[in-house]
């Protein structure tokens, strides 16, 4: 176990300097951040030259990405245009960001697992039909469409819960927007585990369990579930960075100053050492998502062992 996790973190580079210069190349080499600092207003020529020479711009692009790098690896991720450091808008944006995902990723495990079990057994009948039938309506929905319905109704019409989140994005306020960002997302686990349930409920050793006699529950639970959650667990492992770096929308509906927020703001406005900063961070938690998954694969199917 231990070499392989040495091994995927080795192979773990090369995705992140990859991934890293993209990013960097698309915000640096397609826009001109000085100009996007002076707005409208022609910067005097004298003084753009200045900025690009304190802000290495004025150097070639590869060697601009080995002192970004540098200072990355030095905890400095740059200085936004309004004069705040980038690590200061990420310990403010990160923590809510944060908080709404695990909001999410626990409504998508507990109802979408669980509609997808409950799917599965009922393969072919009535109740199965209407799931998928649901999860491709909800499938098909647009986030905003979806977002903006659920706030009218329970936060305007109905009043059971405020509109937008507070400035404290308190775990209590993030139940509806984390069902918002949540929804497509619980209808593909959903999905997924019905697949895999309706699959493997005909296998030789779950009709060897039920041949012994063991209760149902553990029959669905010891045996069934447990080999059905490969697939379910790949898909929840990318979607975590899908869902942080995704919530822009959410956050934009219910007013959340998290990294969708930032992010956007980063973008409007071309403010380029926020976007790369913000972005680099999400590549780091999609690879080490992505290796969490592949350590619990072992876990959860004890055939599989890592050399």
């Amino acid at each position: 176990m231990g070499r392989y996790v040495i091994r995927r973190l080795l192979q773990m580079v090369p995705v992140f300097i990859g991934s890293t210069f993209l990013i960097f190349f698309m915000v640096y080499a397609l826009g001109d951040p000085v100009a996007a600092l002076f707005g409208d207003k022609a910067p005097d020529p004298a003084t753009a030259a200045r900025i690009r020479e304190d802000l290495h711009l004025d150097e070639p692009l590869w060697k601009q990405y080995l002192l970004y790098m540098g200072a990355i690896f030095q905890g400095d991720f740059g200085t936004a245009f309004n004069g705040q450091p980038v690590t200061e808008l990420m310990a403010s944006a990160f923590p809510v960001t944060l908080r709404l995902t695990l909001v999410a990723i626990v409504i998508e495990i507990v109802v979408g697992i669980t509609l997808g079990v409950v799917s599965g057994l009922k393969r072919g009948r009535p109740l199965d039909t209407g799931l998928l039938v649901l999860t491709l309506v909800v499938i098909s929905v647009p986030t905003f469409v979806s977002g903006y319905l659920l706030q009218f109704l329970f936060g305007v019409k109905w009043g059971w819960v405020r509109p937008s989140v507070s400035s404290e994005a308190r775990l209590d306020e993030l139940i509806l927007p984390g069902v918002v960002l949540a929804l497509v997302s619980l209808a593909y686990v959903t999905r997924l585990s019905r697949t895999s349930i309706a699959e493997n409920v005909r296998a030789d050793y779950v009709r060897t369990a039920v041949a012994k006699g063991l209760p149902r529950h553990r029959v669905i639970t010891r045996h069934l579930l447990r080999n059905s959650l490969i697939p379910v667990v790949t898909f929840i492992g990318a979607d975590i960075g899908a869902l942080m770096g995704g919530a822009i929308v959410t956050e934009r509906i219910f007013n959340i100053h998290g990294v969708g927020y930032q992010l956007y703001q980063g973008i409007l406005r071309n403010n380029a050492p926020t976007v790369v900063g913000f972005v680099t961070i999400l590549v780091i938690v999609f690879l080490v998502a992505n290796l969490l998954v592949d350590l619990l694969y072992a876990v959860l199917d004890p055939r599989i062992r890592y050399a």
